[in-house]
């Protein structure tokens, strides 16, 4: 089933700027109000003396205090209680320069945002109008939209930069270059501010669907975006989750995107602003009011393309994604002026192609290690054969055999009309030395060939070379390479040609214990008489493995029965000792 992935990428022209911009400063705040002091008073008979007021009868001196010099009065000359108490406060003069008062710094507006409020404008038709603005610059009444006059006569000192779509558009290819090459093949940029991942059959890759959207949600935010992130069965609902819904991850189930859609607003199916005004007037303001209408009178009312969209967003119409074409693939391509559809000539167009990219490669000195022929039918549908090679290559008749043995696996239809030939996996491959080889130095024969040609034929998987590994346990001790892998150095010890994955048990033994091979023994229904034996070879039990190995013990003996058989058997346990074994036989090899 299709999972494709949105990503949405609200503030990426303002964003890219402040990436830019890293060293612009915040906004300094606005002065406090300073009035000007007038030091010079000019002149003046009254003296500025903090101690002295109109009226009053005595004035304060230098040495005594104004209870002091009452007191030195006769007492017919003292003030009475009721002037003294009115005139024995003192009292500031009116011309006396007024004390500083500490100016509290007003909050500043923009602490809840780290960046000082920004805003593009672009010219839309004749007009110059917001095309972005960042949260804080939308907190001061700045939105999409508006025309460039009225926003800067509402915010005079925001922060207003020309809008750069042809940089937006370069920085989301580049992202999508980035995510063809990582996490997905095909990817596509969705202008001016988002992203389609196809995560269909990649998403166990990244640890599942929930996991891949928080590892592109840090990555996003690591990279200074904000970002949106929805997976959906189509892409028209992972794109209308991803800018209209709620959550910043959103997963849609798989079969529920009628029930994602329902709540959306109409602008979340792309329509264009005629459809939605047409919207607006019929009064349909969601998705769900779209899903009873019959297509026809919708189609009247709103027009085709919108109906499209409609469909396309249901998956009930396909919407494929052109992906991002990585440059650094080598890739050939050749249009054909009339379709094709026998073997004679789409083998002749293989071998064309093969040619052209042979060229392109050894410019670049790679090999191919993978190869994908695309053919184009009549009917838009593509049909894909793919080969690989163990080693680098780009021998044109090597390769063209190999895409020999899947035509019949093309299935022209009416006829293929166009082709290509991508490389997806290349290596870097040298010239050979010809001096060496014409001295004789080299004697190894490469087998990478034969290996191709019968893994063409009979799968990948079915070829392989048998590498030895360090353990004591003979099951353990072998393992699975690359066929073209110079394996490593075996071991002296003697070991059956056939191997068996799990050793078999054996039925109706006779043997002499402790040490003794097996006289006689029954193996797959069938009864053996030993007549020679060699052994044993005592191997014991990896103990940092489990605890059951601790004590565990296998004796192995080579015998030949009377029919020229030789077999491998072991024996669990020492034959005297009951915590190394239960003294089972079994069957773990035959020699040649």
């Amino acid at each position: 089933m299709r999972r494709v992935v949105s990503l949405f990428l609200p503030y990426l022209a303002i964003e890219r700027l402040r990436r830019l911009d890293r060293h612009a400063t915040l906004r300094p705040s606005r002065p406090a109000l300073q009035l000007p002091v007038d030091d010079n008073l000019g002149a003046c008979s009254v003296p500025r003396s903090s101690g002295w007021r109109p009226g009053a009868r005595w004035a304060r001196s230098e040495g005594q205090t104004v209870e002091q010099q009452i007191a030195a009065l006769p007492a017919h000359a003292q003030p009475p209680m009721r002037e003294l108490g009115r005139r024995s406060e003192a009292a500031e003069p009116p011309f006396r320069r007024p004390s500083p008062v500490p100016v509290v710094p007003a909050a500043d507006p923009f602490a809840a945002y780290p960046d000082p409020p920004l805003a593009l404008i672009g010219k839309v038709g004749r007009r110059e109008e917001v095309v972005s603005a960042c949260s804080a610059a939308k907190a001061l009444g700045i939105h999409v939209g508006m025309a460039a006059t009225h926003a800067r006569a509402l915010v005079s000192d925001l922060d207003f930069r020309p809008s750069e779509p042809e940089a937006d558009t370069t920085l989301l290819d580049r992202l999508a270059l980035f995510a063809v090459r990582r996490w997905t093949p095909i990817a596509a940029a969705t202008p001016p501010d988002g992203l389609w991942l196809d995560l269909t059959g990649c998403a166990h890759l990244h640890g599942g669907e929930e996991r891949f959207c928080r590892r592109l949600h840090a990555f996003c935010q690591r990279a200074g975006f904000t970002a949106r992130v929805a997976i959906a069965d189509t892409p028209g609902t992972a794109h209308a989750v991803a800018r209209f819904g709620r959550p910043e991850v959103a997963i849609i189930p798989a079969g529920r995107t009628g029930e994602a859609l329902a709540p959306l607003p109409i602008a979340a199916l792309r329509l264009s602003g005629t459809a939605l005004g047409a919207a607006k007037r019929f009064g349909f303001e969601t998705v769900a009011d779209l899903l009873p209408v019959a297509r026809g009178p919708l189609a009247r009312r709103l027009g085709l393309p919108a109906i499209t969209r409609l469909d396309q967003a249901l998956g009930a119409v396909a919407e494929p994604i052109t992906p991002r074409e990585d440059a650094e693939v080598p890739c050939v391509e050749r249009r054909l002026l009339e379709p094709i559809g026998t073997a004679e000539a789409i083998a002749q167009v293989m071998e064309d192609l093969l040619k052209d990219l042979a060229i392109v490669l050894q410019g670049r000195g790679l090999g191919i290690r993978s190869l994908r022929l695309i053919g184009l039918r009549v009917d838009g549908t593509e049909q894909i054969v793919a080969v690989g090679t163990s080693r680098p290559t780009r021998e044109v008749s090597h390769l063209l055999r190999l895409l020999k043995l899947r035509i019949e696996r093309i299935d022209p239809g009416l006829g293929l009309e166009q082709f290509w030939l991508v490389a997806p996996h290349t290596e870097p491959l040298d010239a050979a030395d010809l001096g060496a080889i014409l001295a004789g130095d080299s004697q190894v024969r490469d087998p990478s060939r034969l290996v191709d040609v019968v893994a063409g034929r009979i799968g990948p998987e079915a070829v392989f070379r048998v590498a030895p590994v360090e353990s004591h346990v003979p099951e353990r001790a072998v393992t699975r390479s690359d066929p073209v892998a110079l394996p490593g150095t075996w071991p002296k010890w003697q070991r059956p040609v056939r191997l068996f994955a799990r050793p078999e048990p054996l039925f109706q033994v006779i043997a002499l214990l402790p040490d003794q091979p097996p006289r006689r023994f029954e193996w797959r229904g069938r009864a053996y008489k030993v007549v020679a034996g060699d052994g044993p070879e005592r191997i014991h039990g990896e103990w940092w493995r489990r605890d059951g190995e601790v004590w565990a013990v296998r004796d192995y003996y080579r015998v030949e029965e009377e029919q020229g058989g030789r077999y491998w058997v072991f024996r669990r346990g020492d034959g005297m000792e009951s915590d190394t074994g239960d003294l089972s036989w079994w069957m773990h090899g035959v020699f040649a």
